[in-house]
Parts: C-alpha cells; sequence; structure tokens
C-alpha cells in the first residue's frame, strides 16, 4: 500500500504529496535561516503522517511537546541518567509509542549526549522491533557539527557517531531520518550526503547556498533563488517528493508551537513616576537580600571557668549519677540540646574534636547532668548526627532504624553523612550539596565531601551517578533508597 501525506501546494494549485515508504527508504534533509518555516514544516509532516507511522522527534527547544495533546505522543524529558534514557528508547521501539524527546534547558554538551544516548537506543534495539519509524531531529548542526566547537570532544563524538548511524546505517533497522538545519554549511556533510530528498528554504549565506546547489545538482547561480523565497515557501526535490526542483508552499498546521513569530505590540501606557517605582522598588515576590550576620562576642576560656565555678557553688554539690529511667530519658534529651547549642555558635561545626568535647564537658558541669558527661566516643556519634542536622521528623520508625543500623557499620564521623542521605532519599527529595556533606563531615572542603562519596561507594553502601542536566543522585544500595538529583555545588 503506497501512503502519500499532503504537505502543502505546488504551482498552479496542484498539491504536493509526499511518499511516506519511499521517504523511509531514502530519508529527508530540510534547510533554511531562521524565520523561513522550518519548524512549521515540520510540524506538517508529523501531523500528516501521525496515523501512519511511528515517531521520534529530538526538540532541542521544547518546541514540539504541543503534539503530545492531540496525536498522543509521549514526551520524554532529559532528566535521570544515560542508562535510564537508554532503556527508554528501547521501551520505545517494543512498544511502537511516538514520542518527543525534550532537551530543553539543558545546555549544548549534555544535550549531545542525551541526543547519542536516545539514538542508539533506538537503534541498538533487537531485529524483532525493527518496525518502520520516522526519526525527526530539529537543529541537527547542534548534533552533527562539521567543525568542533565549544562542546567537548568526547560529546561530539558521541553525538556524530549516532547521527551518522541514524542517515547511513538507520534504513535497515526502519528509522528514517528527517534532519533540520538553519547552517547546511555548518552541518558535517557524511550526514548531510545520505539524504536523498531535500526541502530548501529561504537562504541568505553564499556558503549555504552553495552546498544547497551541490545537494541538489543545481548550478550556483540557479542557487540565487534560494534567497527570495518567502516564510513557508520551500524548492522540493527527491524521490519521496518530485523527480525535479518544485516550489512548494506548505499548508497549514493543527498545534502551535511554543516559540513562534513575535508580534510588534504598543508599550504600556504609564507615569515616568510609575515605571520607576516598577523598576526600582522589590515586588511582594521578590526576596529580601540577606544582610551579614554581626559578629557574637567571644566568651574568653576564664568567664566560662568562672562561670562553672559559681554554678557549683550555687549548687552546693557535685553531678550525681541518673537514678532511674526518668533520669536517663532526661539526660539523653539534655545531651541533645547541649551539643545543639554548642553547633549552634559559629565554626562550631568546624571545630577539632577535642575542642568541642571539652566545650561539651564544661556546658554538661554547668547543667549537672545526670550521670555526668558520656565518654568521647558517645559524644562523637551524637556529634556527627547533630552536624548533619538529621531528625526522624515524620519518616517511619522501623525504616529508620534500618538506616541507623547500617550508619553503625561505618566510622563514627561519618555515621551523620550516611543518615543525611538517607532521609533525603527516602523522603524523595534531592541530594544534598557538596558543601551541606562537607558541613555534616565537620569541614568546609567540597573535595573532602566527595572524596567521602567515593570512599562510601568503594565500600559498598551506596552508589553515585549522575544525571543528563548534571545532578547527581545516590543510591543507598543495602536500603534501596534513592534521592532524587540534586546539584552537587548548591550552597
Amino acid at each position: 500500500m503506497t501512503v502519500s501525506i499532503d504537505i502543502g501546494e505546488m504551482a498552479g494549485k496542484a498539491r504536493a504529496g509526499m511518499d511516506l515508504e519511499e521517504l523511509l527508504a531514502t530519508r529527508l534533509l530540510v534547510q533554511g535561516n531562521s524565520g523561513s518555516g522550518k519548524s512549521h514544516l515540520l510540524r506538517r509532516i508529523l501531523e500528516q503522517s501521525a496515523p501512519w507511522v511511528q515517531q521520534a522527534i529530538v526538540d532541542p527547544e521544547g518546541d514540539f511537546v504541543s503534539l503530545a495533546e492531540k496525536y498522543g505522543h509521549v514526551v520524554v524529558d532529559a532528566v535521570g541518567t544515560e542508562k535510564d534514557l537508554q532503556m527508554i528508547a528501547g521501551r520505545v521501539r517494543q512498544h511502537r509509542v511516538s514520542v518527543i524527546l525534550n532537551l530543553e534547558g539543558l545546555d549544548a554538551d549534555r544535550q549531545m549526549k542525551a541526543a547519542a544516548t536516545f539514538l542508539d537506543g533506538l537503534f541498538d534495539a533487537d531485529r524483532d522491533l525493527w518496525y518502520p519509524m520516522l526519526v525527526v531531529v530539529d537543529e541537527a548542526q547542534l548534533f552533527a557539527p562539521a567543525a568542533a566547537g565549544e562542546v567537548t570532544e568526547e560529546a561530539r563524538r558521541r553525538s556524530l557517531g549516532a547521527m551518522t548511524n541514524l542517515m547511513c546505517r538507520g534504513r535497515k533497522r526502519g528509522l528514517a531520518g528527517i534532519i533540520a538545519t538553519q547552517r547546511l554549511a555548518k552541518l558535517a556533510k557524511n550526514v548531510a550526503a545520505e539524504a536523498s530528498n531535500f526541502l530548501m528554504g529561504r537562504t541568505f549565506l553564499d556558503i549555504d547556498m552553495a552546498r544547497a546547489a551541490d545537494l541538489l545538482g543545481m548550478e550556483r547561480r540557479q542557487a540565487e533563488t534560494f534567497r527570495n523565497l518567502d516564510r513557508g515557501h520551500f524548492v522540493a526535490l527527491g524521490p519521496a517528493l518530485s523527480r525535479r526542483p518544485v516550489p512548494v508552499k506548505i499548508g497549514p498546521v493543527e498545534t502551535a508551537g511554543r516559540g513562534g513569530t513575535h508580534k510588534l505590540m504598543p508599550l504600556p501606557e504609564q507615569a515616568k513616576d510609575e515605571a520607576k517605582d516598577l523598576i526600582f522598588t522589590r515586588g511582594a515576590g521578590e526576596a529580601v537580600p540577606r544582610r551579614p550576620r554581626a559578629a557574637e562576642p567571644v566568651v574568653s576560656t576564664s568567664d566560662v571557668l568562672t562561670q562553672l565555678s559559681s554554678a557549683e557553688d550555687a549548687a552546693d554539690a557535685s553531678v550525681e549519677p541518673a537514678a532511674n529511667l526518668l533520669d536517663y530519658g532526661v539526660r539523653t534529651e539534655q545531651i541533645d540540646v547541649i551539643i545543639g547549642e554548642i553547633l549552634d555558635e559559629p565554626d562550631a561545626a568546624f571545630q577539632p574534636i577535642a575542642s568541642l568535647y571539652q566545650d561539651f564537658q564544661v556546658r554538661c558541669r554547668i547543667a549537672k547532668l545526670p550521670g555526668g558527661a558520656p565518654d568521647l566516643q558517645l559524644f562523637r556519634e551524637k556529634l556527627s548526627v547533630a552536624r548533619a542536622g538529621v531528625e526522624k521528623g515524620d519518616i517511619d520508625d522501623t525504616e529508620w532504624k534500618q538506616a541507623e543500623l547500617i550508619a553503625g557499620e561505618l566510622p563514627e564521623d561519618m555515621r551523620g553523612v550516611y543518615l543525611l542521605l538517607a532521609k533525603a532519599a527516602l523522603a524523595k527529595s534531592p541530594c544534598p550539596g557538596n558543601i551541606e556533606i562537607a558541613t555534616a563531615y565537620g569541614t568546609r572542603s567540597p573535595g573532602r565531601a566527595r572524596w567521602l562519596l567515593s570512599h562510601m561507594e568503594e565500600r559498598g553502601f551506596l552508589v553515585c551517578a549522575t544525571d543528563l542536566r548534571g545532578n547527581r543522585i545516590v543510591t543507598l544500595t543495602d536500603l534501596g533508597w534513592q534521592t532524587a538529583p540534586g546539584d552537587e555545588a548548591a550552597a
């Protein structure tokens, strides 16, 4: 069965058709400068072919996500790890679902890696899953650049390899590439040369017109006509379109992109003073900038000893041992309160353990703690948890006891960090940043935090991964808990 879709009209009001079966075998290249109507053309092709063939769209600007509501495409946001994205691509081929890979918000390097991972997942599907699929790549010059740019060499190599596989070897696997570019001269020649069908829109630069003329087999002077094309008008050529170059006006579409062409509109009318107030007055929802906190007075050791001596004289008694279980409960609460008061002081979280323990002992004597100050080991354990700011809150007690049991296998100074990660994972909160982890460990060094996570990973307590946006995800292997993606550079 031959399926032809209507993409617009030719001269004389004749309809311009595109043979889908021929397109699957011969691929398509769309070229045109910004504003020439490339996105409109791609949208027309996608809408017309949606009932007939599975589609996958690599969308760097999130412009095609509007297809999802009307045509049932599934939007795949570039979150999670590369392994997750590759598995999603495999399921796309298995279940024959049309999808849009939304790369909006990623920098160029991560866009290239995400696109390469997704295309490789489609390409590597089992032979039994080689169903026909249109794979549309918008802004193809980003993913198959003709020359090295500001991105890393690894990202460029992977992305170029995936695009080359799509255009050169995809046909046998049922993948028909449709690539669109603003700058033909910036698109890798081996990728562009694999297309047998062309839709050329308005082009101004000589170097792009020369490339277009070479691909279409036209003389250079004939390529000058590309300068005079109106928005939404293209020259079509190829076995799926026409055996000779013909002008085509692309037809209307039923969905709209999120970008579109911006229309001129008058500025709002307002007095000069009102405009100043809008610019220089803080709005109701804006955050108030933090002011530097005034330095707190430093209490000398002699003052502390004097305070201790006065307290002992007033009590006229030494610390008594805990008499019953109630006293032990009060003692535990008081220990937590005293450690909290110590850590409330500026830079207390970064002082040596010996200094903190000495301060702790003094405070315990002042507070007449039942049973006296605990030993150094217990103090280290409680201090580690307190530094991490871990409180059970609404967490299930049984699950939290499991976390505490596993944390007990780590050295005392690492237990608080593990529990900090456990609480974030159980609450599905973002992974704590390096500064927060370092503070929980008693240091200001982000490098120390990275070392700590690596050490725990080597010992099998956790697994660190990075999602496609560069955020860190930590999985606690013994518990099976995983944090949400978090920025490791977050304060």
